[in-house]
């Protein structure tokens, strides 16, 4: 089972993945939580790229193929590994990021992201994507509060786009879900996060021997 957990910046992926994977490891079912970038050690070296705001000048061409540079790397040594297993596999962001941020937000050719996206992945698809929606503003807001930490200082490039990058994302993922609404489940992400975490595991309850 390979899951995957996407939205703007500040929805809440990163805290809903550790609370399903919590749940989960209650039904003792073998797993692994990932993300991307920075799932593998060479893509943490391209993730502190990516995301360091001191790269004003990364072209949107460079940033899409470092994307999928990262995601070639993550597949290869650690998903379709996982999967072959027979382990679930949470991944926090996959290639729906792609299309949402560096299509329609960053507006780069379509076409050469389905290519990359296509060769990075080798075939491997989400069975399940949580897409955690909210507004740009509660999103973002969250985002910058979070930032504040020491653990996230320097790792900002995104959050310093303008409102209109985070809303042409949004617009993005809302109109994948629409596309693919049998794999999307669209999860309202300003309720408070225990309801958020109970309904992302009322969609994952169909999938259990419970």
């Amino acid at each position: 089972m390979f899951i995957t957990f996407e939205g703007i910046e500040g929805c809440g992926k990163t805290t809903q993945v550790k609370r399903l994977a919590k749940r989960l490891n209650g039904f003792d079912i073998p797993l692994i939580t990932t993300l991307e970038p920075g799932g593998t050690d060479i893509g943490k070296r391209i993730r502190e790229i990516l995301l360091d705001s001191n790269n004003r000048n990364l072209s949107p061409l460079t940033e899409l193929l470092l994307y999928a540079a990262d995601r070639a790397q993550h597949v290869e040594e650690v998903i379709k590994h996982a999967l072959d297993q027979g382990k679930w596999v949470i991944c926090d962001r996959f290639f729906d990021a792609t299309v949402a941020y560096q299509g329609s937000a960053r507006e780069q050719d379509m076409e050469l992201i389905r290519i990359l996206n296509e060769k990075a992945t080798k075939g491997v698809q989400p069975d399940l994507t949580f897409l955690l929606d909210c507004p740009e503003e509660v999103g973002l807001g969250r985002a910058i509060t979070r930032n504040k930490t020491q653990s996230h200082k320097g790792q900002d490039r995104f959050e310093r786009e303008k409102l209109d990058f985070h809303r042409a994302v949004r617009r993005g993922y809302l109109e994948l879900a629409r596309k693919n609404h049998k794999r999307f489940a669209v999860i309202d992400a300003t309720l408070a996060e225990d309801e958020v975490e109970k309904k992302i595991f009322e969609h994952i309850q169909p999938f259990l021997n419970i």
